[in-house]
């Protein structure tokens, strides 16, 4: 195609521009030279040296344009090409009042700055305003919805519209909390993320507040926060995207990363309890990082022999706490006799919850006393 175009190119330099040159060389008046076909054969030649050097750069740059616009979000290409046109059109309107103008400022370099300036302006509004365009496209969705659902229940639950096939391409909004987390990095690597990745701007100002706190911890939770970011978009594994647009009517940072996820149709990346019960009611689908982790725990088995170290008292009388090396507590029977010892337990019961999971436990030297008297 690059060849065609710069052949057809070709062919018209050669038509226009020829005669002028053999009227400068003195051969206007040769019919044999200065003809309609020997002018558009040399523009094909000329062109066709030029295409040796010029075609191998602009297929590649061509392909870079394809694969950064594949990586894009499609409602962020709509609305700035819309906003970038009717800025163009906005710039001609104007640049008629001064085109009719002799002087040479007025007539060609004023209207050139006009598309410039006006081309710039349509591109932030589309892109600060995507939830706008957004909103335009789903006010029309629904209204086409309702009239093919006039048969159905109108006391069906309504629930949030999901695009059947599109979970490949489902976009994942991250909040504050699980950037400081840190897992979803090697989540990331692992592969079982796929999609886009969104980062709102007013996740990415939540972070930068708490890693200038004057609180030590809090700036160090902010700060890691950030480098978890940077290495996700340095990666590359999977596409990072900023969201520019913002809720100013709303002031807490879940509530509007819940509005963001109804509005482009997301799933929110947490690992806040809170956030994923609220976000369940609203209808929002949620990735609970804690809920994978607690999936992927082995199983415990009553009747299972762990050697643990006690490291302090229970809350009931007589017993002791010791944890596991993923964090995993266990409540040890008569466990206070043994603090700061390595004690081999049986597990008698499990507990899982969505919070945590607690193991009850007891030495094995008691059920063994049991087994004697018996």
């Amino acid at each position: 195609m690059i060849r065609v175009v710069l052949a057809i190119l070709g062919i018209g330099a050669g038509y226009t521009f020829m005669p002028i040159v053999w009227v400068l060389v003195k051969l206007a008046g040769n019919i044999w030279i200065n003809n309609f076909l020997v002018n558009i054969l040399i523009g094909l030649a000329v062109m066709h040296v030029v295409s040796l050097f010029v075609t191998n750069p602009l297929e590649r740059l061509i392909k870079k344009i394809e694969n950064n616009l594949a990586q894009q979000n499609p409602y962020v290409i709509i609305s700035t090409s819309i906003s970038v046109v009717m800025g163009l059109m906005i710039a001609a309107l104007i640049s008629t009042l001064v085109s009719h103008s002799q002087l040479f400022l007025l007539n060609t370099v004023i209207p050139i700055i006009l598309m410039v300036i006006f081309g710039y302006l349509g591109y932030i509004v589309g892109k600060n305003h995507l939830d706008f365009f957004k909103r335009l496209i789903n006010t029309r969705k629904q209204r086409i919805e309702k009239k093919t659902e006039i048969n159905e229940d109108a006391d069906k639950e309504r629930i949030l519209e999901r695009k059947i096939g599109d979970n490949f391409h489902r976009l994942k909004l991250l909040d504050t909390n699980i950037l400081i987390d840190g897992r979803i990095y090697d989540l990331v690597n692992t592969g079982f993320i796929e999609g886009t990745l969104i980062v709102p701007n007013f996740v990415l100002y939540e972070l930068q507040y708490i890693a200038d706190s004057a609180d030590s911890i809090k700036r160090v939770r902010g700060r890691r926060g950030l480098d978890i970011l940077n290495k996700l978009r340095e990666e590359k594994r999977v596409p990072v995207e900023m969201y520019e647009g913002d809720f100013d009517d709303i002031q807490e940072v879940d509530s509007k990363l819940i509005k963001l996820a109804k509005l482009l149709d997301a799933v929110i990346v947490t690992n806040d309890y809170n956030l994923n019960k609220v976000s369940e009611f609203q209808n929002v689908e949620v990735l609970n990082v804690n809920a994978l982790a607690k999936s992927l725990k082995p199983r415990v088995v009553p009747g299972e022999k762990l050697t643990v170290t006690v490291i302090k008292n229970g809350t009931e009388r007589q017993q002791g706490v010791a944890y596991l090396d993923d964090g995993t507590m266990i409540v040890v029977e008569d466990g206070r006799y043994y603090l700061n010892n390595q004690i081999e337990v049986i597990v008698t019961s499990a507990l899982q919850t969505d919070a945590g999971r607690m193991i009850f436990a007891k030495p094995v030297h008691s059920t063994r006393g049991i087994k004697e008297k018996n």
